[in-house]
């Protein structure tokens, strides 16, 4: 769902068919800032990505003439909603029926009272340069449709790093399971699965991860198509899970955190709401295994009188 993020801007994840009707809807975070009149849209989260890392897109809102819904014109994309600016129809997909009604009011909300000041001339188009600290390089095309400058990246090339929501892929249902997880794998109790940005031990670097939630574990991997784990998280282990108190500090939206014994271990989800959802279903599975009312700690005491015998 579209949230507002710490500067007052509107964002999310949204999928977006760039390459008007060529069918294919690419990945991307969409930022609605008001204030400075645009929607902009990057490969991921901003706060991913190299610092100084440019958007692959963007449109002023005084050319934005109507936003509505799709779905009868584009009926196999699903949740899809359109955006007209000029000559030029953006489609893109929202995750499910609530997000796309959120973010058709949204957008046309803001862009009503944003219409072009008479006497503009024609509209400049500024094409992003490359940050210091990137590493990717991203070429640009700009076309002038409708009166409408629209600006696209044409080409990548360099290591975009696995930072990516889904890099350049195809959409992908949040809950989408890894394709080696078929029938023979069904007997698994699969609680839930899906991406969120992960703070790592040493280096304290932002990676995206594929996590599963399993009756008596978390698991995450580099990617929905690898079959071992990077680390499995016993839930035996597992003291609390709850919304981080130090999001401020890290300045970072929808983070929460698992304590386990050993380490704290820090997640940012791509809204508020599956923020809730990884702390509710994770801390459902926790208490399915031990019982309501024991912690980590009673457990790990109750299994060590169970292992002491009487002299």
């Amino acid at each position: 769902m579209p949230y507002v993020d710490r500067q007052n801007r509107i964002c999310g994840f949204l999928d977006i068919e760039e390459n008007e009707n060529s069918g294919k809807f690419l990945r991307r975070y969409f930022i609605l800032d008001t204030k400075e009149g645009s929607l902009v849209w990057y490969m991921d989260n901003p706060q991913n990505l190299p610092k100084g890392a440019e958007n692959v897109g963007s449109l002023k809102l005084t050319y934005i003439s109507k936003v509505s819904d799709a779905t009868k014109l584009r009926p196999k994309a699903e949740f899809c909603f359109v955006i007209n600016a000029g000559m030029r129809k953006f489609y893109l997909q929202a995750n499910d029926q609530q997000d796309l009604v959120e973010w058709v009011n949204v957008l046309n909300n803001a862009t009503k009272i944003t219409v072009p000041k008479s006497g503009d001339g024609q509209p400049s188009a500024e094409i992003p340069q490359e940050g210091l600290g990137a590493t990717k390089q991203i070429s640009y095309k700009t076309e002038i449709i409708g009166g409408v400058p629209i600006i696209t990246a044409t080409q990548e090339q360099g290591d975009g790093g696995q930072n990516g929501a889904e890099r350049g892929g195809q959409r992908k249902a949040h809950s989408q399971l890894p394709y080696f997880l078929g029938r023979g794998a069904q007997d698994q109790a699969l609680i839930k699965a899906g991406y969120c940005v992960k703070q790592g031990a040493v280096m304290k670097n932002w990676k995206r991860r594929y996590f599963l939630l399993e009756e008596n574990a978390v698991s995450y991997f580099k990617s929905d198509l690898e079959r071992e784990p990077l680390r499995v998280i016993p839930l035996k282990e597992v003291h609390k899970v709850q919304e981080c108190k130090q999001s401020d500090l890290m300045q970072r939206d929808n983070l929460f955190e698992v304590v386990t014994s050993s380490r704290t271990f820090y997640m940012q989800s791509d809204s508020p709401e599956e923020m809730h959802s990884w702390i509710k279903a994770i801390s459902g599975a926790i208490v399915a295994q031990r019982g309501p009312g024991r912690s980590a700690a009673s457990r790990l005491k109750c299994d060590s009188e169970l292992l002491t015998f009487p002299k």
